[in-house]
Protein backbone atom coordinates (compact mmCIF):
# COMPACT_ATOMS: atom_id res chain seq x y z
CA UNK A 1 0.00 0.00 0.00
CA UNK A 2 2.64 2.47 0.29
CA UNK A 3 4.21 1.80 -3.03
CA UNK A 4 0.76 3.49 -3.84
CA UNK A 5 2.37 6.40 -2.55
CA UNK A 6 5.11 6.57 -4.76
CA UNK A 7 3.77 5.57 -7.43
CA UNK A 8 0.59 7.72 -7.88
CA UNK A 9 2.75 10.87 -8.04
CA UNK A 10 5.33 9.85 -9.97
CA UNK A 11 2.61 8.70 -12.90
CA UNK A 12 1.64 12.21 -12.42
CA UNK A 13 4.84 13.84 -13.16
CA UNK A 14 5.49 11.74 -15.81
CA UNK A 15 2.36 12.65 -17.24
CA UNK A 16 2.55 16.41 -17.10
CA UNK A 17 6.07 16.36 -18.69
CA UNK A 18 4.79 14.07 -21.20
CA UNK A 19 2.30 16.97 -21.60
CA UNK A 20 4.45 19.49 -21.67
CA UNK A 21 6.86 17.89 -23.77
CA UNK A 22 3.85 17.61 -26.37
CA UNK A 23 2.93 21.46 -25.81
CA UNK A 24 6.26 22.54 -26.69
CA UNK A 25 6.47 20.54 -29.78
CA UNK A 26 3.10 21.88 -31.57
CA UNK A 27 4.12 25.37 -30.20
CA UNK A 28 7.64 25.05 -31.85
CA UNK A 29 6.24 23.78 -35.31
CA UNK A 30 6.94 19.99 -35.43
CA UNK A 31 3.50 19.19 -36.87
CA UNK A 32 3.31 22.16 -39.20
CA UNK A 33 3.92 19.58 -42.55
CA UNK A 34 2.88 16.08 -41.81
CA UNK A 35 2.65 15.78 -45.72
CA UNK A 36 6.31 17.06 -46.70
CA UNK A 37 8.09 14.42 -46.05
CA UNK A 38 6.17 11.91 -47.32
CA UNK A 39 5.39 13.48 -50.68
CA UNK A 40 9.17 15.19 -51.51
CA UNK A 41 10.69 11.42 -51.78
CA UNK A 42 8.52 11.30 -54.91
CA UNK A 43 9.79 14.23 -56.86
CA UNK A 44 12.96 14.48 -58.48
CA UNK A 45 15.75 16.62 -57.53
CA UNK A 46 17.11 18.02 -60.68
CA UNK A 47 20.09 16.80 -60.22
CA UNK A 48 22.37 14.27 -61.33
CA UNK A 49 23.81 11.75 -59.79
CA UNK A 50 27.30 11.03 -59.16
CA UNK A 51 29.03 8.98 -61.18
CA UNK A 52 29.55 5.05 -59.25
CA UNK A 53 32.57 4.08 -58.18
CA UNK A 54 33.85 1.04 -59.95
CA UNK A 55 33.94 -2.51 -57.75
CA UNK A 56 37.07 -3.19 -56.64
CA UNK A 57 36.69 -7.05 -55.97
CA UNK A 58 40.97 -7.77 -56.08
CA UNK A 59 42.40 -8.57 -52.35
CA UNK A 60 45.36 -6.69 -51.73
CA UNK A 61 48.06 -8.76 -51.62
CA UNK A 62 50.23 -9.07 -48.46
CA UNK A 63 53.88 -7.60 -48.95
Amino acid sequence: MTALLFLIPIALLLGLAGLVAFMWSVRSGQFDDLDGSATRILFDDGRPLPPAKPANHEVPKEK
